[in-house]
């Protein structure tokens, strides 16, 4: 259950970045209005990045007895980020 709980918060944050590095390559496609919230949600999502970053890091090393509590730091976290996604996603559509 171990390995299984890490191998599923890794492919979750692969996702996540995946689609980061996806609207990076939108953002041109925003109108100019737009542009400037873009670039500072995604300059907020980025930091946020290296934060949920840190917390698959933490997840990763985690014993035993703490995974369970680290999975749900990272669960909240990883959604949290998701739904910045969905807002930076929106201002492109």
């Amino acid at each position: 259950m171990d390995k299984e709980i890490k191998e599923k918060a890794k492919l979750e944050l692969n996702e996540i970045f995946s689609k980061i590095e996806e609207l990076e390559r939108k953002k041109d496609q925003a109108k100019s209005v737009s542009r400037a919230k873009f670039d500072v949600k995604l300059a907020e999502l980025n930091l946020k990045k290296v934060e949920l970053q840190a917390k698959y890091d933490d997840l990763k090393v985690a014993s035993e007895a703490k995974l369970e509590e680290m999975k749900e730091v990272f669960s909240k976290s990883a959604t949290h980020f998701k739904q910045g996604l969905q807002e930076l996603g929106s201002l492109i559509d």
